[in-house]
């Protein structure tokens, strides 16, 4: 004789949908931690404009012009007679490029003068920051 079960057992299913939104949820989150993890050594400018490829260095050497002519390399202030001496002593003989963080308010000349003097430091390659549409 065949004694009824108390309990009748089904099988287990794995549910997907618990799935994705934990994916989703590691997903944002190292996207955030990435973003996070970005250092440029630049003073905060209003940018211009601009479509240009994303630069590819771990730890690019920044010439910030601000709206007011100050000068800066990689937050620390500069003068445009110093900028040719303080990039030697920063910049690397594999990476002799220069990333120019200039303000939309910024005089042409000035910034035209300090890429001068960094060329004169040996600066090979300038990569100037824009900000996209």
């Amino acid at each position: 004789m065949k004694l009824p079960r108390a309990r009748d057992y089904r099988r287990g299913r794995i549910e997907i949908i618990p799935m994705i939104d934990v994916m989703f949820f590691l997903l944002v989150t190292f996207m955030l931690a990435s973003l996070s993890m970005q250092s440029l050594n630049s003073i905060t400018v209003s940018l211009p404009q601009g479509d240009a490829p994303n630069l590819e260095h771990k730890e690019p050497v920044t010439l910030t012009i601000t709206k007011d002519s100050k000068i800066y390399v990689d937050k620390k202030p500069a003068t445009l007679s110093s900028i040719a001496f303080i990039l030697k002593t920063v910049l690397t003989e594999d990476d002799r490029g220069v990333v120019v963080n200039a303000d939309n308010g910024a005089h042409e000349g000035i910034v035209v003068q300090a890429m001068l003097q960094a060329r004169r430091a040996g600066v090979n390659h300038f990569l100037i920051v824009v900000k996209r549409e």
